[in-house]
């Protein structure tokens, strides 16, 4: 199971952008972390950047998956488990993330299978 952003647990480095522009700022070897955004997706694709994107919807799920992304970051509870699914039966290479408030919340998520957690601090 991954865990990214808990204080005991060495996490990848993460760095929110929200638009291309922001990916100079950001430090080397660093995921990217933003929210869905097509243009966003294709540049990192194109530069070999790892990201981890927060999507909504399946739509967003599936895209996020074709460019590439290292992690999908799924904010919409709603379709946390269709999420986890989906990527299982269509191999995806992309780690699906459920986002978390406090370490109580691994259980859960671990007996539904997901692929892992994310703090919602290590995302803002």
């Amino acid at each position: 199971m991954i865990i990214l952003g808990d204080e005991n647990i060495k996490s990848d480095r993460l760095c929110n952008i929200a638009k291309i522009d922001d990916i100079e700022k950001t430090l080397p070897n660093s995921t990217l972390v933003y929210r869905f955004d097509l243009e966003i997706l294709k540049y990192c694709q194109i530069n070999n950047l790892q990201s981890a994107v927060i999507v909504n919807t399946i739509l967003e799920l599936i895209y996020a998956s074709k460019f590439d992304a290292k992690y999908i970051i799924v904010q919409n509870n709603d379709i946390l488990l269709s999420s986890q699914k989906i990527a299982e039966n269509y191999m995806f290479d992309s780690k699906i993330l459920a986002v978390i408030q406090h370490n109580s919340q691994i259980e859960k998520i671990a007996l539904d299978e997901i692929d892992g957690v994310i703090y919602e601090d290590y995302i803002k």
